[in-house]
C-alpha cells in the first residue's frame, strides 16, 4: 500500500464517519478503514477502474469505495455505460459475469471467486434443456441470478425489479421461469400466464418464515413490511410491499410510515438507515455468506494484482446476450 500522510488519513476517516454515522461506526474504526479506502480510491484513478456494489454489500465498501450502488438491473446498466477500463464488481459471480458479457472489452474483477449464489448453482444449462423438452414452445425467462451458460439457453433474462414486465412481453401463455421457485410462485399471482418453475431457492430468503414475520408484526404493529420477492409466498402475503431491493427505497420514500420491517439480507437495512435517517428499520436479519466474502482487502488485492478476472466463453456470451438485450429493451 502506498504511504499516506497522517493528514489525509485523518481527513478520510472523517469522511467515512460522516457518511456512516447512522450505522454507529466509531472514529477509531473509521481511522482503521481509512488507509484501505484511500489506497483503493487512488488505484481506481490510476487504473481507470469503476467499483460497482450491490445493495447487500457492507457499509465500508458502499460508503468507502463504491462508485455505484444498487440492485442487479441498475448495476447491469452501469456496467454497460461505464467508460472505465476495469470493473471491480462487489457482488457475486453471476453479477460479474453479466458485467463481462455487457462489456466484453473491459477487464472485470471479482474480489473473491468463492462469492457464489445458491440460485445460480441450483440450475444448469442441462436443466434448462430438460424443461424445454418437457414444455415445447414455452419461452424461457431466466432470473439474472444464474450463470452465463444458463442465460445462454434462455429467451430473456429478468431481475427482481422487472420480472413481470419481461414475462408479459411474451405473447405465449405458458412461460418457463427459472430458477427461483418462490419468486415464480409470487409472480404467478400477478400474471394470467402459466409459469413453469424450477426448484432452486435463495439460501437467505428461504430462512424467513411466516410465523417469524407475524411475530415481528405483533411487536411492531405500526411498521410497514417490505419483503423481497425471493421470499416464500406465505411471507410475501404478510408484506405491504413485495419486490426488488432497488424499489424498497422508493416505497419508503413515498410512504408516510415511520417504521419499516425489511425482510431481506441484512445489508439492505444498513443502506436504508443511512438514506432515511428519520425512519426506523426493523430487520429480522439473515446474512448472505456469499456477499459477505467481499471485503476491502479483497478489493485492494484485485486492483493491485488484477487477480480473479472473470472471463466468459465468447460463444456462450453471444447466446446469452440475446436474452440480456431483451431484458434491457424491456427496462
Amino acid at each position: 500500500m502506498g504511504i499516506q500522510t497522517t493528514l489525509s488519513v485523518e481527513s478520510e476517516a472523517a469522511r467515512l464517519l460522516a457518511s456512516r454515522g447512522r450505522l454507529k461506526y466509531s472514529r477509531e474504526q473509521c481511522a482503521q478503514l481509512a488507509e484501505l479506502t484511500l489506497e483503493i480510491n487512488r488505484l481506481k484513478k490510476e487504473k481507470n477502474a469503476v467499483i460497482l456494489a450491490h445493495n447487500y454489500q457492507t457499509a465500508d465498501i458502499i460508503y468507502g469505495v463504491a462508485d455505484y450502488v444498487g440492485d442487479s438491473l441498475y448495476l447491469s446498466r452501469k456496467a454497460r455505460e461505464s467508460d472505465a477500463d476495469v470493473i471491480v464488481f462487489c457482488g457475486v459471480r453471476f453479477m460479474a459475469e453479466t458485467a463481462k458479457m455487457l462489456s466484453p472489452q473491459k477487464k472485470v474483477l471479482l474480489p473473491d471467486l468463492k462469492a457464489g449464489c445458491s440460485l445460480a448453482e441450483g440450475i444448469s444449462a442441462a436443466d434448462v434443456w430438460a424443461l424445454k423438452i418437457k414444455h415445447p414452445g414455452a419461452p424461457v425467462v431466466c432470473y439474472i441470478n444464474s450463470y452465463a451458460e444458463t442465460k445462454a439457453e434462455s429467451d430473456a433474462v429478468c431481475t427482481s425489479g422487472n420480472a413481470l414486465k419481461v414475462i408479459e412481453s411474451f405473447p405465449e401463455q405458458e412461460i418457463i421461469f427459472i430458477p427461483d421457485q418462490f419468486m415464480a410462485a409470487n409472480l404467478q399471482k400477478e400474471t394470467k400466464k402459466k409459469l413453469i418453475s424450477h426448484n432452486a431457492l435463495c439460501i437467505v430468503h428461504e430462512t424467513f418464515t411466516a410465523h417469524q414475520i407475524a411475530s415481528f408484526k405483533k411487536l411492531y404493529p405500526q411498521a410497514q413490511t417490505m419483503a423481497h420477492i425471493e421470499c416464500s409466498p406465505e411471507v410475501a402475503a404478510l408484506a405491504d410491499y413485495v419486490g426488488s431491493t432497488g424499489k424498497m427505497a422508493d416505497f419508503v420514500d413515498k410512504s408516510l410510515a415511520k417504521q419499516f420491517m425489511v425482510v431481506t439480507e441484512c445489508g439492505m437495512g444498513d443502506l436504508l438507515r443511512v438514506q432515511f435517517p428519520d425512519r426506523e428499520f426493523i430487520v429480522p436479519c439473515a446474512m448472505c455468506p456469499y456477499m459477505k466474502r467481499i471485503t476491502l482487502e479483497g478489493v485492494l488485492r484485485a486492483l493491485l494484482k488484477g487477480e480473479h478476472e472473470i472471463k466468459v466463453d465468447e460463444s456462450v456470451r453471444r447466446k446469452a446476450m440475446n436474452a440480456l438485450d431483451r431484458m434491457l429493451s424491456v427496462g
